[in-house]
């Protein structure tokens, strides 16, 4: 994007905090205006505490874009410049409306394989769970509004371009989505060592919505009574827990496991 005088707008790689990086961050009150009446897709949004900003807040209202409000001193932590009290981050992809994306797959006559990840802040995990998610022929990711790692460069690379092809929705509320999923005739089978059924004895050959939990605490005890299943990966070694990004793959291959090979034909016998 073009950098004018009075147009705010940032775009750097190097010596910033990881939790901040973006291709483009962009900052003061009349370029943040500006790039939320574009259309752009906004993956933060970071007004001061103290500060009264009535067209931002507007438009954010009318683009559904989540904002935090923070100190001060959150923001001169990302930029020293004159940010104004707004600052925000624009997302390298365009979110998909859910609804869409599930009547989508119905309409092309395939069985529904969802991911909903909750609260999955690393950029790395979250990118090579997209391309994991891919690989498996998943048709969608479902993220929160707020407290989802930023989808910027680090996380479209990590993917190794998967982001470019598989749906990321954003919702406000992953109660009410896990909600809507159910009424869609959608399965929804939360990954979790909080139970003692195994993995391996769901059923996830038909439409199925699999939720995987934060690194720091799993998923949330709200979104654990919604789940339709429980399921846990089987640990034999000394560690406790895998990396969520390893644990995803297992899950979703697992689902692809049962869909492409059934435990109930016998085998074909191919002769001598």
């Amino acid at each position: 994007m073009e950098n004018r005088s009075n147009s705010r707008v940032n775009t750097f790689h190097t010596k910033k905090p990881k939790q901040y990086a973006s291709d483009e961050m962009v900052f003061g009150i009349q370029s943040v205006t500006e790039i939320l009446r574009s259309g752009k897709d906004i993956d933060r949004l970071y007004l001061v505490k103290e500060g009264s900003f009535p067209e931002i807040q507007q438009l954010a209202f009318e683009r559904r874009v989540t904002i935090q409000r923070v100190p001060v001193e959150k923001l001169e932590r990302i930029t020293r410049k004159n940010h104004q009290g707004a600052i925000c981050f624009v997302s390298s992809i365009f979110y998909a409306k859910l609804s869409n994306v599930i009547v989508g797959v119905y309409e092309k006559g395939q069985v529904p394989l969802l991911l909903v990840l909750d609260r999955i802040t690393d950029v790395r995990n979250f990118g090579a769970i997209a391309r994991t998610a891919e690989c498996a022929g998943a048709q969608g990711i479902v993220i929160p509004a707020r407290g989802a790692a930023l989808i910027n460069s680090d996380a479209m690379k990590t993917s190794s371009g998967a982001l470019s092809h598989l749906p990321v929705c954003r919702e406000v509320n992953l109660e009410e989505t896990l909600k809507y999923m159910k009424e869609s005739g959608i399965k929804v089978v939360a990954c979790t060592e909080k139970t003692d059924n195994y993995l391996y004895d769901i059923d996830m050959s038909g439409p199925t919505a699999i939720v995987m939990g934060s690194e720091d605490d799993g998923i949330s005890d709200e979104l654990l009574r919604l789940a339709d299943h429980h399921a846990r990966i089987p640990l034999v070694g000394q560690v406790e827990s895998l990396n969520v990004s390893v644990a995803t793959g297992v899950v979703l291959y697992e689902a692809v496991r049962q869909r492409i090979f059934s435990d109930n034909e016998p085998p074909v016998d191919e002769g001598d």
